[in-house]
């Protein structure tokens, strides 16, 4: 006899489960057979989905299941279905107890059947349905659901302010955002349909540069100016590919900054030093970095030129565009001081510096750009008489 087709088993199936008959349902599972309630529940044997149907039972014993209608092709077979019932118990729903509710819900199962056993199953349904009807969750439309609404909508808002602010523009094609904590700059360059991020910033602000990226077609690439922990903080989130400067690689990669660091960030103030640790541990960084390829001096990246600029870390780049004499260039110095507050540009604090002389030497490599804007790592840019400017910050270092 031939074997039966998926639709007649996948029939079968429902028929069983609507007749109670649980043990003529499982006896149409293959012994290896799995289940998935998307977004929800597993079942990884037939075992643990006949414990699912018995507790559903149990929670809800006048259970119907109304098939509406069935697409087959080859092995597989989609029903579309339509369960009733009360949440009388005694059991419970998924941990919660019985509350004497009509419920009802509609779903799709797409069930994998050979040899006239069901293989697999992937289930679909609209997983807020019974929380509503049982009152956990406020009805739609309800006026209950609006305030919920508006309620997380301001939480939004709140938290979007302290975080990181919209995306400012700052040159042609150029856009900044700018979070907390410690001013951080992200850069996001228009790069043939999408943007390439320069500086990653802290972690605190995946959401807003993921989001103001989405608006010009995603991220491209990530380029990290440096690997300390508060400029690659978004990279392990943003699901594109990490670029840095060969030097850069293996902090990126590793410690972010603290294999040269002093011990427990010793020679800054005792209030600063309790505040960075936790600054660097739960909202600056994210952890290390994938590299998927380097930068070095003199290469092109959307539209700009590679700059090393070392010192503050040993493979900070900046990045230079000739044609408006625009300079991104990260840690290369600070305008802000130690809690954030606009300073003069100045050489990064020694104890966040790899090479403190280097960095100095570095600043005055930047000067003789002669930049009309050059963007830092955090805080607002130094324009007007540039060069004069980070010169002064390179004889101070």
């Amino acid at each position: 006899m031939a074997d039966p087709g998926s639709e007649q088993v996948a029939r079968s199936y429902f028929g069983a489960l609507d007749a109670h008959e649980v043990d003529t349902a499982m006896a149409l599972w293959a012994p290896e057979g799995h289940g998935h309630v998307r977004g929800e529940w597993e079942a990884h044997t037939p075992e643990e989905l006949r414990r699912f149907n018995l507790e559903l039972l149990e929670a809800v014993p006048d259970l119907r299941f109304e098939v509406r209608s069935t697409t087959s092709e080859g092995e597989r077979c989609a029903v579309q279905w339509r369960l009733t019932g009360t949440f009388a118990g005694p059991g419970r729903l998924r941990g919660v107890a019985p509350t004497g509710d009509p419920i009802a819900i509609e779903g799709v199962d797409l069930l994998t059947v050979s040899g006239g056993l069901i293989r697999a199953n992937d289930a679909f349904m609209d997983t807020t349905a019974i929380p509503r009807q049982i009152g956990m969750l406020p009805a739609r439309d309800s006026t209950a659901e609006r305030r919920m609404t508006d309620a997380f909508n301001l939480r939004t808002a709140v938290a979007q302010r302290v975080t990181a602010r919209e995306p400012e523009l700052v040159a042609e094609g150029v856009w900044v955002v700018q979070g907390q904590p410690g001013r951080c700059n992200v850069y996001l360059i228009e790069d043939e349909g999408g943007v390439t991020v320069y500086d990653a910033g802290a972690r605190t602000m995946v959401r807003a540069v993921a989001g103001a990226a989405a608006r010009f077609g995603g991220i491209r690439r990530v380029v990290l100016g440096h690997g300390h922990t508060d400029h690659r903080g978004t990279a392990p989130s943003l699901s594109a590919p990490v670029w840095c400067h060969p030097d850069e690689v293996r902090d990126a990669q590793g410690s972010g900054g603290f294999r040269y660091w002093p011990a427990d960030l010793e020679g800054l103030p005792l209030g600063q030093r309790q505040i960075h640790r936790v600054l660097h541990r739960h909202f600056w960084d994210d952890g290390p970095v994938k590299i998927e390829g380097t930068l070095e001096e003199g290469e092109e990246v959307a539209g700009f030129r590679v700059v090393h600029l070392p010192g503050h870390a040993p493979g900070l780049i900046g990045l230079w565009r000739e044609s408006d004499r625009l300079a991104l260039v990260s840690d290369c110095f600070y305008t802000v001081d130690m809690w954030a507050r606009d300073v003069d540009p100045h050489v990064p604090d020694r104890v966040y510096n790899f090479d403190t002389e280097q960095a100095a030497a570095s600043i005055a490599k930047l000067a003789e750009l002669e930049p009309a804007a050059a963007w830092p790592g955090h805080g607002r840019p130094v324009t007007g008489e540039v060069r004069a400017k980070l010169e002064r910050a390179a004889r101070q270092g």
